[in-house]
């Protein structure tokens, strides 16, 4: 190669940054072995907590690997996740923990961290008095140049440096990351900004560690169908390697954490079984450590239906409405174990994709004669850990109009079945389900089993956020553990002050609740195992409750959030 180095050869970092290089997410211990790797030029990455690694490969090798792992590789290649949203204190009792004399809760020697679009480090509200940061790393995964220790690409940015940009005339030349979305700025004001005379965060004493996640590659919008025009599209295994650095971070710093995801997907099973899912429940089980996921905001979008065959070779239709603006169309269809499932398709012009048998690694494909349609069922079963199947359907420029996706039940012992569409902004709106079901709409890796998962309400009238994901999980498990306010809330933008509606609001204030417990717990001495699990408990404990509402929910959970009612059940006379 004229003295060029193989791709192979390549520093690691480098070998990241070629446009064709994608990650895979090995656990080792399977197929995770050094004999597995070399077979397929396999660059081991960053070890994760749980026995995963974080590996990558040039995508010339998918097929081949493919082919030698069958049904195993859903799991192996990292799914897409988008952002999920683009006087609430006082309703979540957390204004009165602030203010109580005895407490002095404001999140003192505690960290928040955020993986998400990264944080305008310039805001005064992310400042002290003296106008030094509470920041105390930021990871930009989009920046090459000094990556974190044992990890292999972007830049780390330490408080040290933030200091000396903040000092700087042009913060920018010193420190060049920015939040150019403003999602991770506005959830990290919410969660842990500084009081100022109209506003003040959660946790104002918590310091943070932010992650700016860096957008998806070719291969991921191309395997997930993501329209070209989102720019907010990530991957569950950057998403995983943030949360490993924050908890990394929090180890150094011999300080309790609590890490807000606001990102989801609907790329997967809705059980807990995928790897972003039950990584998160592993990192949930460290003392010091609690997860919140921000549930979604997908109940009213009309992107999941469900059904139950009741006996071997009955079917069902399922009617999907295709927009006239529809670009390509990604379905997954799920379902257990016990059955089998194939699937015919019907087109809007009544070309018919007869049955094709569910076989192990099945992939078929079709064009259509009488429209420029071009169909894809692939079939995998069955999966690691779940032993459950999963079929993928594409149709490439769908022609508008009704489809109809007939389920065929070719073993039936269970019969219940699931289709979801990708997340709103992956989709055209105008394409639906036309029987759709709001539950079983939050989003992975919020129905982690281990996490604290978060809907959202509206704290001026009572009422459930209209758009809040309803539980519950596929296991079934209560997928939605409370909510907290979520409709004009109030933060802070790069561009200043503003509000911003969803569970991504709901998921940073329950991020400061959390910081304020493992204040009283951890660092003020009184209860010093405090984990995911225990914090979850007395949150769902000091939840208020309507009482003419059965408790849990698939809307509601356990209930609202309220921070001090939970602190009165773990301290009794704080009152």
């Amino acid at each position: 190669m004229n003295g060029m180095q193989l791709p192979e050869e390549l520093p690691l970092e480098d070998f990241i940054a070629l446009p064709d290089t994608i990650p895979l997410i090995v656990r080792d211990g399977s197929l995770g072995t050094e004999a597995f790797r070399q077979s397929f030029n396999i660059r081991k990455g960053t070890g994760l907590d749980g026995n995963y690694s974080i590996d990558y490969v040039n995508r010339s090798e998918v097929d081949a690997i493919t082919a030698e792992i069958g049904s195993d590789v859903v799991n192996m290649f990292p799914i897409v996740l988008g952002l999920l949203d683009q006087q609430n204190l006082t309703a979540a009792g957390i204004m009165q923990v602030q203010r109580h004399p005895y407490l002095d809760l404001r999140g003192q020697g505690t960290l928040i961290g955020f993986v998400d679009t990264g944080i305008d480090y310039t805001k005064d509200t992310f400042q002290y008095e003296d106008g030094t940061s509470k920041i105390k790393y930021i990871w930009d995964q989009t920046i090459r140049g000094n990556a974190p220790q044992g990890f292999y690409f972007g830049t780390e940015y330490q408080e040290e440096q933030i200091n000396s940009a903040l000092r700087a005339e042009n913060p920018w030349a010193v420190v060049p990351h920015r939040d150019t979305v403003g999602h991770g700025t506005f959830l990290a004001s919410v969660a842990a900004g500084r009081e100022n005379d109209e506003y003040i965060g959660a946790a104002p004493d918590a310091e943070i560690i932010a992650v700016k996640l860096k957008k998806a590659g070719a291969f991921h919008y191309e395997q997930f169908l993501v329209p070209e025009w989102q720019e907010d599209a990530y991957t569950s295994s950057d998403l995983m390697l943030g949360i490993q650095y924050i908890v990394n971070k929090a180890d150094e710093l011999g300080r309790p954490v609590v890490i807000c995801v606001a990102a989801g997907s609907n790329f997967g099973g809705h059980n807990g079984f995928s790897p972003a899912e039950e990584f998160l429940t592993t990192i949930s089980s460290i003392n010091g450590v609690a997860i919140v996921c921000a549930a979604g905001n997908e109940s009213q979008e009309r992107h999941h239906t469900n059904g139950r065959l009741t006996s071997s070779g009955e079917s069902q239709n399922v009617e999907i409405s295709v927009g006239e603006r529809s670009e390509d169309l990604y379905l997954s269809l799920w379902n257990g174990a016990a059955d089998r499932i194939a699937v015919s398709i019907t087109s809007p012009t009544g070309e018919i994709i007869p049955k094709m048998p569910a076989r192990s690694g099945a992939r078929y494909t079709a064009n259509l004669i009488l429209e420029r349609s071009r169909v894809t069922m692939e079939y995998y079963l069955p999966l690691r850990a779940s032993g459950e199947q999963f079929t993928r359907i594409k149709i490439i420029q769908p022609t508008p109009g009704i489809w109809t996706i007939t389920v065929h039940g070719e073993i039936v012992l269970s019969g219940e079945y699931h289709f979801w569409m990708p997340l709103t902004g992956f989709i055209d709106p105008d394409t639906i389900f036309l029987s759709p079901t709001p539950n079983y709409t939050v989003v992975i890796p919020a129905t982690a089993t281990g996490v604290i998962t978060c809907g959202a309400y509206d704290s001026r009238n009572n009422s459930l956020y209209s758009d809040s994901s309803w539980g519950p999980t596929r296991l079934p498990t209560v997928a939605l553990h409370l909510v907290a306010p979520g409709v004009n809330v109030g933060g802070i933008f790069p561009t200043g002050q503003g509000q911003m509606s969803g569970t991504s609001v709901s998921a940073a204030i329950t991020a400061g609740a959390c910081a304020l417990m493992m204040q009283w717990g951890i660092v003020d001495d009184n209860e010093t195992s405090l984990s995911t699990e225990r914090i979850k408990a007395y949150l769902i404990r000091g939840c208020v409750r309507d009482m003419l509402t059965e408790y849990p929910n698939d809307q509601w959970g356990y209930g609202k959030l309220n921070l001090y009612n939970t602190l009165n059940i773990m301290g009794p006379g704080i009152s």
